[in-house]
């Protein structure tokens, strides 16, 4: 790609990226209850809030069990993030996990699923269920997500690292077949700085995972088929370049290293696209674990992510460019002195 204008739009998608992405607020969320099991009676509990609003706008708040609802005899907003509520809980709930739910004009609905352990031995509250508000709320902001929470802003940065990956070795791919089709010396410098490229966004993918991973699952690295995957794909092609490092004569070092690209790059397909979703994994979209695009129900997440996608895979690409011309500069270079 020529000019400069694909460079430009690198920059204004990358600069809307970090300031939405790091500036839109989380969505209200309910994330604690002061119990963790409740009974029939008169209940009396705590419940927190994140990014609410309970002590400006007080919310209708409820318990649903199986579709029934109960609605709290009192609410006390202690402040905006904590409130005192009192339910008077029947005998009948028929689940054992009851969920704790919260809606106000400002902060729209908000729930706590499956809050509470009860008996649910009952066949159905005897009283009609009562009548909650759910209008949404107004405004901006990301999904807020229990375990994820704040966490949930690395989307923007880290999936688009692995896209981007994915490009550069795609171009990689290309370039290979162009070596053993035309014998292109070119070709092969392309393929070499696009393998160089697509490794320094795979660590920067590794890295941003790393990071995600420490704050959801507690750890830096867990036996998790997409994270082993991906580093076993980082591997095939580092040794890519160890292959192209002992073999001296260039031309033969091409043809080599393009055939190792082409299987390379069917591994990596394999070890991160197919078998992370044939076996159970904590990954997002794998596994059987739900994908963003269940948590993005107003598409607040797709404003900036499909942004962010364009704007790394741009720089990305740029960064190719730089690369393969500074080794075609240095090419000519140790040609002229051969001379």
């Amino acid at each position: 790609m020529k000019g400069w204008w694909w460079k430009l739009s690198a920059v204004l998608l990358l600069l809307y990226t970090v300031y939405m992405g790091l500036h839109t607020p989380l969505g209200p969320a309910l994330v604690h209850a002061s119990l963790g099991r409740i009974a029939p009676g008169e209940v009396n509990l705590t419940a927190t809030g994140y990014n609410t609003h309970f002590k400006e706008d007080p919310p209708q708040v409820w318990l649903e069990n199986d579709g029934e609802r109960v609605c709290a005899r009192s609410v006390e907003p202690v402040n905006d993030a904590e409130m005192a509520v009192t339910f008077d809980v029947p005998a009948g709930f028929r689940n054992n996990l009851t969920s704790l739910w919260a809606w106000s004009a400002t902060d729209g609905t908000v729930v706590l699923r499956e809050a509470f352990f009860t008996e649910g031995l009952g066949t159905g509250i005897a009283r009609p269920s009562c009548t909650v508000g759910d209008a949404p709320r107004a405004g901006f902001s990301f999904p807020n997500r229990s375990i994820l929470n704040e966490t949930i802003r690395n989307l923007f940065f880290h999936v688009p690292m692995w896209f981007t990956m994915m490009v550069l070795m795609t171009i990689a791919l290309w370039q290979s077949l162009r070596v053993l089709r035309l014998g292109s010396m070119e070709a092969d410098r392309k393929a070499l700085s696009a393998v160089d490229t697509s490794l320094l966004f795979a660590s920067l993918g590794l890295v941003t995972g790393s990071i995600w991973a420490r704050a959801t699952w507690g750890d830096w690295w867990t036996n998790d088929p997409k994270l082993n995957g991906a580093a076993v794909a980082v591997l095939v092609y580092a040794a890519y370049l160890i292959l192209r490092g002992s073999v001296p004569d260039p031309h033969k070092r091409a043809r080599l290293a393009a055939i190792y690209n082409i299987f390379a790059y069917a591994l990596m397909l394999l070890f991160t696209m197919v078998l992370p979703r044939l076996t159970d994994s904590l990954h997002p979209g794998n596994g059987g674990n739900p994908a963003f695009s269940q948590y993005d129900l107003d598409s607040a997440l797709r404003a900036v992510f499909y942004p962010a996608v364009a704007g790394w895979i741009l720089l990305g690409y740029w960064a190719y460019t730089l690369h393969e011309r500074t080794a075609r500069l240095k090419s000519l270079a140790d040609e002229t002195n051969d001379r």
